[in-house]
């Protein structure tokens, strides 16, 4: 097994997802990335943010997934901002498509991690959006869950 010379707990989260939609079901997909695009990854430099996924013909693309510059690379390096294509089993992408399908329901990153083997995964979630006042509420129920975390430390 290689070694690799870098961190291995590599964990990315989408945090404005959590704080926005409402997550239904849950999928780990492979993604396709290039040579740089990995080294970037294992530095830690993604931003899953403004994120999301879409249906181009029948193959599922992460569009607007930001992966910064490679700092070593040459004129090969990649370009941050390019769709890259999930991969999926067939099923999960017919399953996937007819939920997007349903009115309100999109398809977002969520989390990404790289694996015990080394190859990047990204979780993808169904989702449906919040309102305003949902998001309200999610504040304070952990504003409260935090306040009774401090309390029970004392």
């Amino acid at each position: 097994m290689p070694t690799f010379s870098c961190r291995m707990d590599i964990r990315i989260k989408n945090k404005k997802a959590f704080f926005e939609f409402y997550l239904i079901e849950k999928f780990v997909a492979g993604i396709q990335l290039t040579g740089t695009e990995i080294k970037s990854v294992r530095e830690g430099k993604v931003s899953l943010a403004e994120s999301y996924c879409a249906f181009k013909g029948d193959e599922l693309f992460v569009v607007n997934m930001h992966i910064a510059e490679y700092s070593l690379g040459t004129h090969y390096n990649h370009e941050p901002k390019r769709d890259r294509k999930l991969l999926l089993n067939r099923r999960e992408l017919k399953k996937l498509f007819i939920k997007v399908k349903e009115k309100g329901l999109t398809i977002i990153p969520v989390v990404m991690f790289i694996n015990n083997k080394g190859l990047a995964k990204l979780e993808v979630a169904v989702a449906k959006g919040k309102k305003l006042y949902d998001k309200r509420e999610s504040l304070k129920s952990d504003d409260a869950k935090r306040e009774i975390e401090r309390r029970m430390k004392y």
